[in-house]
């Protein structure tokens, strides 16, 4: 995983609309996009980011995505997914069980290629998979699914799931650092004098220690 430059959510001149997590995903593609595209950078969001502009902005920049895709706000698609289940059985599946320390966890993952994130002639097409892990009385520890533009398999459907959950790594192991070990991140996201304080969270978000 790469620390990546930040763009703040803040009123933008010219502009009457307040700003936002989206206004500010794009503003960051169309100015740092192309300086990773040769990496083959896949970006990591949650599910506010997989929305069909965010998406098209991150291909059109030649990057990957891999974005949390919840039932409530992608009713489309999973309604497509639903009917794929009960119509043509199109919805593949991949069992895992593993063992950890005495006790024993089974990972179940689902996938589709080619349904639409959203409705209408015009959606883009996404790729969707999800993960339900359970323990062994059937009790489910864990439950989440992903849209991406990457082609999914049997043989990398849990891969990509991997590289989705490796997001909460930047959120627990950096930026909890930040607001728990003495950093006191909460206290400074505000703009201060001259914008002192988001000078030094930039700096933090930039070259995490």
């Amino acid at each position: 995983m790469l620390p990546l430059e930040p763009e703040f959510i803040t009123p933008q001149d010219g502009h009457d609309k307040q700003d936002c997590e989206n206004a500010a995903a794009k503003r960051w593609l169309r100015q740092y996009g192309s300086r990773y595209r040769a990496l083959g950078v896949t970006l990591l969001g949650d599910d506010l980011y997989c929305k069909q502009p965010v998406c098209e902005a991150i291909r059109q920049e030649g990057l990957n995505f891999i974005l949390v895709c919840k039932p409530d706000s992608h009713k489309t698609l999973y309604e497509w997914l639903a009917g794929l289940e009960t119509t043509t059985g199109g919805v593949h599946s991949v069992r895992v069980t593993r063992r950890q320390g005495k006790r024993t966890y089974t990972d179940t993952y689902r996938f589709v290629n080619q349904v639409p994130l959203r409705d209408g002639d015009d959606a883009l097409e996404v790729n969707w998979c999800g993960l339900t892990t359970t323990q062994a009385d059937g009790k489910v520890l864990y439950h989440n699914a992903f849209a991406t533009n990457h082609r999914l398999t049997k043989e990398n459907v849990a891969d990509r799931v991997k590289a989705g959950r490796a997001r909460w790594k930047v959120e627990n192991e950096n930026n909890n650092t930040l607001k728990t070990k003495g950093y006191h991140l909460t206290h400074t996201t505000g703009k201060g004098d001259r914008s002192t304080s988001a000078h030094l969270l930039y700096i933090w978000r930039t070259f995490p220690a």
